[in-house]
C-alpha cells in the first residue's frame, strides 16, 4: 500500500508547463516512471519536442521529478536533422537487466530500440526492429503498419512486442509499398530485442473485420502482465476512449472487458452523444499502473483548442465482484488517493470537466471549424513552451460555460471563497444540484457546502468574456 502523500497531487499530474501525452507508467525499483512522447505547446503538430521522462516515488505519487531528456529526436541514424517527430514509446527491462525504449518516427512505418543501463539515464540509439534476414519491419510491401510500440519482458525471459494503427495513411502507403492496417499486432523478438522471433500476426481486428471488440481497436497499444494474466489497453474507434482486454496468453485470446477511461466521461450511465460530453475530446493513450492493491489508468487530455499540446493524466480504478476493472470517472484528483480538502487554493487548470452554454463539446481542435472554436472556453498558457511558470488558466469563458473540478469534501462550515481571473461577470458556482455561491472575479463571497464529498461546477454568468484562473477556499 502507498503511504501518505507529502501534499496533494491533481490531474494533471505534472507542472502546468509541461506536455507528455501518451504516457506509459513503469514501476522499476522503488520509483514509479513515465514514458510518453512530448509535445510541444504552440506547436502545429504532435510530438515537436524530444522524449523526457519524470519519476515519483512509489509510496508517494505526488512527488514528482524531472529526470531530464532521455532520448533526441537526431541520435536515430535515419533522422539526423531530427525531422521526423518521436511519437508514442514505451520501455522494458529486458533479459540482460538492461533498458530499452521502443518508439516509432510519426508515420514513418518502423519501429527503432534505444537502451540504457538505467530506467532514466541517456539512451543510446540500438538498432530497428527487423526480421531473421535484416530487413527492417514496415519495408516490405503487405506488412502490417509499424506504429505506437508496447513492449513486455515475460517472466519467462520472452518478449512480446504489440503495435497497430486502424487508419491509412496515403503517405505511408505510397511511401512504404502499401502497408496493411488490419489491427493490432503482437510478435515475439529475440533475446537481442530487435530481432523478429515470430512474424507479426493481427490479433485485435479493426472496426467491422471478423473477432472485432464491441470498441474496436484503433490505436495505441499498451501491456501489462498481472497474477498470470495479460492486460492489454488500447484506444478504440471512437479515440477518445481507453479500452482493454485480457488473456491467460501474450499472443491471443483475449476477451474484451470494457472502457477503463473515456475523456468526455461518455459510456458511463448510458450517454454516448459526443456533443454533450463533460469535457471536449480528442485522443488519447496510456497504460496500466499497479501498485499492491492499487490500479491506476494513466491517459491525457487536450489544450489549447488542439490536438497538439496534450498533458498526462491520471485516475484510480476500481473492480467489480468479478475482479473486472469498472470505467474511471474523468476527475480533477486523478492520484491524489481521494478527494481535495474544501478549503484551499485551486487552479482553474485542473477542471476535469469543461463545456460551452447549454452543455456543448465534442471535437474543438484544430480539425474544428474557426466559427466553432471561438464559442467554446479552453485550457491555455501565457509562457513559451517550457517556460517553467505556473501560468495555465481557462480562457474564453463566455455566458453559460462551465468549469467543474471533482471532488472536493467540505467539513459543513461557513467559508469565503474568491475567484481570480478577469471579467465583469460573476460565477455562479453549484454542487451539481444546488447553487451554493455567487462570485464575482476578485472578491470574497460567502460560501457554504453542507458536510460531505462534492464537486464544484463553475458557471460563467456575464456578457463579456472571462478567463478563469484560479479559486480560494478559506
Amino acid at each position: 500500500m502507498r503511504g501518505k502523500m507529502k501534499k496533494q497531487v491533481y490531474n494533471p499530474y505534472l507542472p502546468s508547463w509541461e506536455y507528455v501525452p501518451d504516457g506509459e507508467p513503469h514501476v522499476f525499483g522503488d520509483r514509479v516512471y513515465v514514458y510518453g512522447s512530448h509535445d510541444s505547446f504552440g506547436a502545429p503538430i504532435f510530438c515537436v519536442n524530444d522524449y523526457v521522462c519524470w519519476s515519483a516515488p512509489v509510496d508517494d505519487l505526488s512527488e514528482w521529478k524531472y529526470e531530464g531528456v532521455i532520448y533526441r529526436k537526431r541520435q536515430d541514424p535515419g533522422n539526423p536533422l531530427g525531422i521526423r517527430s518521436l511519437y508514442a514509446p514505451d520501455v522494458t527491462k529486458g533479459p540482460d537487466g538492461r533498458y530499452y525504449l521502443y518508439y516509432a518516427f510519426d508515420f514513418m512505418g518502423e519501429i527503432g530500440v534505444a537502451v540504457c543501463d538505467t530506467p532514466a539515464g541517456e539512451y543510446k540509439f540500438y538498432g530497428k526492429v527487423h526480421h531473421k534476414n535484416g530487413r527492417v519491419w514496415g519495408k516490405k510491401s503487405g506488412e502490417q503498419f509499424p506504429f505506437d510500440p508496447a513492449v513486455l519482458t515475460d517472466d519467462d525471459g520472452r518478449v512480446w512486442l504489440y503495435s497497430g494503427f486502424a487508419t491509412k495513411v496515403p503517405f505511408v502507403a505510397s511511401r512504404w509499398h502499401n502497408l496493411k492496417n488490419d489491427g493490432g499486432t503482437v510478435a515475439e523478438l529475440e533475446a537481442d530485442m530487435v530481432t523478429i522471433k515470430q512474424e507479426p500476426k493481427v490479433i485485435f481486428p479493426v472496426k467491422d473485420r471478423p473477432g472485432a471488440f464491441p470498441h474496436a481497436f484503433f490505436e495505441a497499444s499498451s501491456i501489462r502482465k498481472s497474477n498470470g494474466r495479460y492486460y492489454f489497453v488500447y484506444s478504440s474507434e471512437h479515440n477518445h476512449d481507453l479500452c482493454y482486454a485480457v488473456s491467460d496468453r501474450p499472443d491471443g485470446g483475449f476477451e474484451y472487458k470494457g472502457v477503463l477511461v473515456d475523456l468526455g466521461d461518455l459510456f458511463l450511465d448510458g450517454n454516448t452523444d459526443e456533443e454533450h460530453a463533460n469535457n471536449y475530446l480528442g485522443n488519447t493513450h496510456g497504460g496500466l499502473l499497479n501498485i499492491g492493491d492499487d490500479w491506476y489508468i494513466f491517459y491525457h487530455r487536450q489544450t489549447n483548442r488542439s490536438s497538439y499540446a496534450r498533458q498526462a493524466c491520471a485516475e484510480k480504478l476500481v473492480r467489480d465482484m468479478n475482479g473486472d476493472f469498472l470505467q474511471a470517472e474523468v476527475t480533477s484528483c486523478g492520484l491524489n488517493g481521494g478527494p481535495l480538502p474544501g478549503k484551499g487554493t485551486y487552479e482553474a487548470r485542473t477542471a476535469c470537466n469543461l463545456w460551452a452554454e447549454g452543455h456543448k463539446t465534442g471535437r474543438v481542435d484544430g480539425s474544428s471549424p474557426k466559427k466553432r472554436l471561438k464559442d467554446h472556453p479552453y485550457f491555455t498558457q501565457t509562457a513559451p513552451d517550457r517556460e517553467e511558470k505556473e501560468d495555465q488558466y481557462i480562457a474564453n469563458m463566455k455566458r453559460g460555460a462551465t468549469a467543474g473540478f471533482k471532488y472536493f469534501e467540505f467539513d459543513g462550515s461557513e467559508s469565503q471563497i474568491t475567484v481570480s481571473g478577469t471579467g465583469s461577470g460573476f460565477f455562479e458556482i453549484t454542487n451539481g444540484k444546488d447553487i451554493v455561491a455567487k462570485a464575482y472575479i476578485g472578491k470574497k463571497t460567502c460560501f457554504k457546502a453542507s458536510q460531505g464529498i462534492y464537486p464544484l461546477y463553475f458557471v460563467y454568468k456575464g456578457e463579456d468574456t472571462a478567463s478563469f484562473v484560479s479559486f480560494k477556499i478559506e
